[in-house]
């Protein structure tokens, strides 16, 4: 996770004032801003990679799919994240321009200074999402896949994605193969 921006601590109003003057991207997380790091060429190739399997897949469904640039509210007014990939089915979100609220599905592809990060407190958030029904974490230098899919009683059920086996969204009736998702990360 990166360091807090030495700001003070400020609203959720004010941070979405703030944040669209910025030059570069920053989350926030309980009143404090994080400036969000560039990513490694892995990392932004299997993001790209993701997207483009979804977007393809969900052609023609009423769900599209977003990438790093748009925001996603987390725990109304507490969290605003800039998810690797996101998926949303809400004809509201398809109009929002700042960020989104109701995500079917969210994911991150795991850096060494994130990890811990998106593995806790964020995924913590995150699961306070009421519309969120999968969430996937990638890690490059494993090459893992975590699927975690909220269960019809509310729980996070984990399932590893073994190699060549396919990540399987049942919330979006999409199957993203192994093979796609690190397609050209060596």
């Amino acid at each position: 996770m990166a360091l807090p921006q030495p700001t003070a601590p400020f609203t959720a109003e004010d941070y979405l004032r703030w944040e669209a003057g910025q030059p570069d991207k920053h989350e926030y997380y309980h009143g404090e801003t994080f400036a969000m790091g560039g990513a490694s060429r892995r990392h932004v190739t299997i993001s790209l990679n993701v997207a483009a399997a979804l977007d393809e897949a969900l052609e023609g469904s009423p769900c599209r799919t977003y990438m790093a640039d748009m925001k996603v509210q987390a725990a109304a007014d507490e969290a605003y994240f800039y998810p690797d990939v996101l998926v949303t089915c809400d004809p509201a979100d398809h109009r929002a321009d700042q960020f989104m609220r109701a995500p079917t599905l969210i994911v991150e592809v795991l850096s060494p200074a994130t990890a811990a990060y998106d593995r806790g407190e964020k995924f913590a958030a995150y699961r306070r999402i009421p519309s969120l029904r999968d969430f996937v974490l990638i890690d490059p230098d494993l090459r893992r896949i975590e699927h975690y899919r909220r269960s019809q009683d509310e729980r996070w059920e984990l399932q590893d994605i073994a190699p060549e086996q396919a990540l399987v969204l049942e919330s979006l009736e999409v199957s993203v193969p192994w093979q796609k998702v690190f397609r050209n990360a060596d």
